[in-house]
């Protein structure tokens, strides 16, 4: 069965009912957590947290507004290069990155692994490859991020085989079988957050677990259904849609078969 290795590569603060409604105003910390998924012989990365890049492409112009609006911390020996080094881990010893979404603190380390297969959805990197200025701003998209050789290495995963996920899944019905990982990995999208959103199940040896990024920011929204501030509707891409997602992880939760992984759990 496959293996997750779960990495914090920085984090961000911000008041945290941003996060979940009623929360109040305390300032929380939201670590940016990046995967590590291991099938058979293959290795892939699931998002890279945040990096100096980061910090290069929002020093100055409109996108300093990110930095300022949420707040960054983070110390360069973090990165998720650095700390796959650290783990013993070579360069050719990883086969790709998967992408959740193209949020600035998901896709902050890509130019560490410009050299890789990247993998993400069609829909999202269509309607995103284009936002630039203000626009992109309010996507959280930071377009220097994205290396130059990103289009010629991408895949898009709707282009996958299609596979039925077990009962034990429901309400999720139907994935897109990573290819390679023998059946372990099958993403899935999770729209609502952001164009494109992505999730992936991955079947370990203690059961199933969904990644499933920024589909929620706390435990408590799909257990509760309780979601964020109305305000954080600002920077979703459908709210509708959200909250649809936000019932399926629900349903997920309460047949008690699966594992609800998110990026962002914070102190709140």
């Amino acid at each position: 069965m496959a293996n997750i290795t779960t990495f914090e590569v920085g984090y961000c603060t911000h008041v945290g009912c941003m996060a979940l409604k009623g929360a109040g105003f305390r300032v929380c910390k939201f670590p940016a957590r990046a995967y590590l998924i291991e099938a058979g012989d293959k290795r892939w990365l699931w998002d890279t947290g945040y990096a100096t890049w980061f910090e290069h492409y929002t020093r100055s112009g409109i996108f300093r507004l990110y930095r300022q609006v949420t707040p960054v911390y983070f110390d360069p020996r973090e990165s998720l290069a650095a700390q796959l080094r650290e783990q013993g881990y070579a360069r050719g010893d990883i086969h790709g990155v998967i992408l959740s979404h193209f949020h600035a603190d998901h896709v902050a380390g890509l130019r560490d692994f410009a050299e890789l297969t990247f993998i993400c959805s069609g829909e999202g990197w269509q309607k995103t490859r284009g936002l630039r200025g203000i626009t992109a701003l309010r996507q959280a998209f930071i377009p220097g991020l994205i290396p130059e050789s990103f289009e010629d290495s991408v895949q898009f995963f709707e282009g996958f085989a299609s596979v039925a996920l077990p009962a034990e899944l429901a309400p999720f019905e139907q994935g897109f079988e990573l290819p390679g990982s023998q059946g372990q990995v099958i993403l899935v999208p999770l729209p609502g957050h952001a164009v494109g959103h992505t999730g992936a199940f991955v079947q370990t040896d203690d059961g199933w677990v969904l990644l499933a990024s920024d589909a929620a920011w706390s435990p408590v929204s799909y257990q509760t259904l309780r979601g964020p501030s109305r305000i954080a509707n600002i920077v979703m891409d459908n709210s509708v849609a959200y909250y649809q997602t936000l019932e399926k992880l629900n349903q997920l939760w309460r047949g008690g078969k699966c594992d609800i992984r998110l990026c962002h759990e914070g102190d709140l």
